[in-house]
């Protein structure tokens, strides 16, 4: 595009930066203009040209003041009137500050402020505070408690009025309860297995605390996040802890070899109770056994005592004969002379062993004493 230069263009002295054609109005005539429309709106002046002016108490120039406020006064009362209140929210409405009424969620009106303000809380946010303490136990140690606590708001107005400052009373409150929950038990149970428990009982122990201050809040849940003895001493119960676990470890390992040994022992008890009881049965059985033998041979010994006697020698040769080693040696008398090995009696291993004598009363041995000494008697004139 060519310059511009002065004095082209019919010689009319323009600014040879500026282009040809339609220039844009300067600001000091925007300014000048919409300060003569302000002027006309209020009634104050006419125009430079000598039109005719109104006055400042004119018609049109109050109309317009008057329907200028109503319009900004309308948009007032529907921004401050109108409400959305979202589903996880409750709107708290205050009439010139006191308390009237909550609101549901949804499109929701009030009368416009400062006759009626809304407050809006939410009441499906879960909300969590954190705090750490240093605590006494029953048995009189330190113990060093990091926890949290998760809660929503229940009654949004307890929420806002009951309670100066909810979240700093929660915290005041969750530290009461659980220094008191702490302080009913003993180091070892906190440390050990009572984490659990405690918690449980501090969380209890904190919703009925913030029921009584009316503080409209729910607690969801206590978590305690540490449990330590105070570094001073932690090198102390570290020592306690691994000797701890050195004492389940053995007990244990001393349960498992009980449990390895106890049924070992108890079948070789079962297996020897079942071999005396076997002996024993035996025993009895033979000695019964024996008992009725002895009662045939003497009921038959009573009916005919020589006949029975005799039998008996007979049985009892005969007994010893089979089991006996013989010699027999041939005289010049042509007799056969039988030889008793009498010295290998006793060592000779076939040999069997005699029973028992049979069990008699004293008077039944008198009475055999005294056949026997009838029977030797008679035996002895026979021979003479």
């Amino acid at each position: 595009m060519p310059w511009n230069e002065p004095g082209r263009g019919g010689g009319n002295g323009k600014d040879p930066w500026k282009g040809g054609g339609q220039q844009p109005p300067d600001l000091d005539e925007v300014f000048a203009n919409v300060q003569k429309r302000l002027k006309k709106i209020m009634g104050g002046g006419g125009d430079d040209d000598g039109g005719s002016s109104q006055g400042p108490g004119s018609g049109p120039g109050m109309g317009a003041i008057i329907a200028l406020v109503l319009v900004l006064a309308g948009i007032w009362t529907a921004w401050n009137s109108v409400h959305i209140i979202d589903e996880s929210e409750r709107g708290v409405v205050l009439r010139f500050g006191e308390y009237t009424r909550t609101m549901m969620p949804g499109l929701r009106f009030t009368f416009p402020a400062p006759v009626e303000t809304i407050e809006k809380v939410n009441v499906a946010e879960v909300r969590s505070q954190e705090n750490q303490a240093r605590m006494l136990t029953s048995d009189e140690n330190l113990i060093e408690l990091g926890f949290a606590v998760q809660y929503r708001v229940l009654d949004p107005a307890n929420f806002l009025f009951e309670v100066e400052q909810p979240e700093v009373t929660l915290a005041e409150a969750s530290d009461s309860a659980i220094r008191e929950v702490v302080g009913t038990n003993q180091m070892d149970f906190i440390l050990e297995q009572g984490r659990g428990e405690i918690a449980s009982a501090a969380r209890e122990l904190l919703q009925q605390i913030v029921e009584r201050y009316d503080a409209g809040i729910e607690i969801l849940s206590f978590n305690l996040q540490q449990v330590r003895p105070p570094n001073q001493v932690q090198a102390a119960f570290d020592d306690v802890v691994r000797a701890r676990e050195d004492q389940v470890r053995f007990a244990n390992e001393a349960q498992a070899y009980a449990n390895q040994v106890i049924p070992e022992a108890r079948g070789r008890s079962a297996r020897i109770m079942e071999e005396a009881q076997g002996y024993r049965d035996s025993v009895i059985a033979r000695a019964e056994g024996e008992a009725d033998r002895f009662v045939a041979v003497y009921e038959e010994y009573a009916k005919a005592p020589e006949v029975t006697r005799q039998r008996l020698y007979l049985q009892e040769l005969e007994d010893l004969y089979s089991n006996t080693p013989k010699v027999l040696i041939d005289a010049d008398s042509s007799n056969n002379l039988l030889y008793l090995p009498l010295d290998r009696l006793g060592a000779s291993g076939g040999t069997r062993s005699m029973p028992p004598p049979p069990l008699m009363s004293a008077g039944e041995r008198e009475g055999q004493n005294s056949t026997a000494t009838q029977t030797r008697t008679r035996t002895g004139r026979e021979g003479r």
